[in-house]
């Protein structure tokens, strides 16, 4: 009796299990990455109603992050400061610019600025700004570095895997109080020593070092 079907058929179940599992993979994989904070939210930077420049503010100018984000220190929110922060100097500086229009508006009618978000947690996350920072964690750490930044954005995922790694081993992106809004601090121990100088290890790590 002729065969039904060629013999290359034997072949097909084989052949759909192993693209049923690829393609569960395969979609895993692609919900895993282009789903992901890392690649929806890393690098978004929104146009603002008014183009401040970070890079000139706190980078050229030297402006500490506290000057406007006042509470930082003390609230879980570092806070979007008022225009009467802005007027401190832009009542004698730019006086007549016509991109700052909307601050002096703002300013004499008390109507607030429509700001864009560019750091957005989930509802569900509690992050405490006052904590962190006192705790010795810098902004650079969560922010990137913002006094090179012309227009602000996300650089960090800010997603609860990255979050957890650096609750896990928060040593590297801890820093002194005195340091903290410091975009360009180093940690004593990656700074290059003087040449014939001998750096000495940490007690805790003496043990292994010697």
């Amino acid at each position: 009796m002729a065969q039904i079907f060629p013999e290359w058929a034997n072949r097909i179940p084989a052949l759909l299990l192993v693209g049923v599992v690829a393609g569960i993979f395969g979609t895993t994989g692609v919900i895993w990455y282009f789903f992901s904070p890392e690649y929806t939210d890393v690098g978004y930077r929104p146009i603002q109603p008014v183009p401040y420049s970070h890079k000139l503010h706190a980078g050229d100018l030297g402006i500490d992050c506290r000057y406007c984000h006042t509470s930082v220190e003390q609230s879980a929110v570092a806070a979007v400061p008022p225009v009467k922060t802005c007027m401190n100097c832009h009542a004698i500086i730019k006086t007549d610019s016509e991109v700052l229009q909307l601050i002096r508006d703002s300013f004499e009618t008390g109507a607030p600025i429509a700001w864009v978000r560019v750091h957005n947690l989930p509802d569900y996350a509690y992050f405490n700004h006052s904590v962190h920072v006192n705790a010795g964690v810098g902004c650079f750490s969560c922010h990137g570095n913002v006094a090179e930044m012309e227009v602000v954005m996300q650089e960090k995922p800010l997603s609860m895997s990255w979050c957890l790694d650096c609750h896990r081993d928060p040593a590297p992106h801890l820093r002194p109080q005195s340091e903290i809004t410091n975009m360009d601090w180093i940690p004593p121990e990656t700074q290059p020593a003087a040449a014939g100088t001998k750096v000495s290890p940490p007690e805790d790590c003496a043990a292994c070092h010697r």
